[in-house]
């Protein structure tokens, strides 16, 4: 299998696939009620938004130890959209078979961010 070039962090699958759950985040909140416009609407896209956001901040810094860091905070925003992703069904904002096909793509997500980061923690030890 050839690999392909990565010449900028849009790129990177990862931050990809992130992009995508933004819009499927984003798509949820808008059936959300107007009054969690200012609280778990606002929240809930911000935290999918630091996830895509920290990937592209990572790659432009410096060194690779700076890079983990940053997909480390992207990882820590991932598991704050499931946790807001939670409250929604707890607030019945969100039904269970939809809270599960989100759970799959932040699965999927925290993997891709974990196996990106053992391969860069990889290349510092060489």
């Amino acid at each position: 299998m050839e690999k392909t070039k990565i010449n900028s962090f849009k790129d990177l699958r990862t931050w990809q696939k992130s992009m995508s759950f933004i819009d499927e985040v984003y798509s949820l909140t808008k059936t959300f009620p107007s009054k969690e416009q200012f609280g778990l609407t606002s929240q809930l896209n911000r935290a999918a938004v630091s996830i895509a956001c920290n990937i592209a901040e990572g790659w432009g810094r410096e060194s690779k130890k700076s890079f983990i860091q940053f997909l480390r905070i992207s990882k820590g925003s991932l598991f704050e959209v499931d946790t807001l992703l939670i409250i929604s069904v707890n607030q019945k904002y969100l039904d269970d078979t939809k809270y599960k096909e989100l759970s799959i793509q932040i699965d999927e997500i925290g993997k891709m961010i974990n196996s990106f980061i053992f391969s860069i923690e990889k290349k510092l030890d060489e």
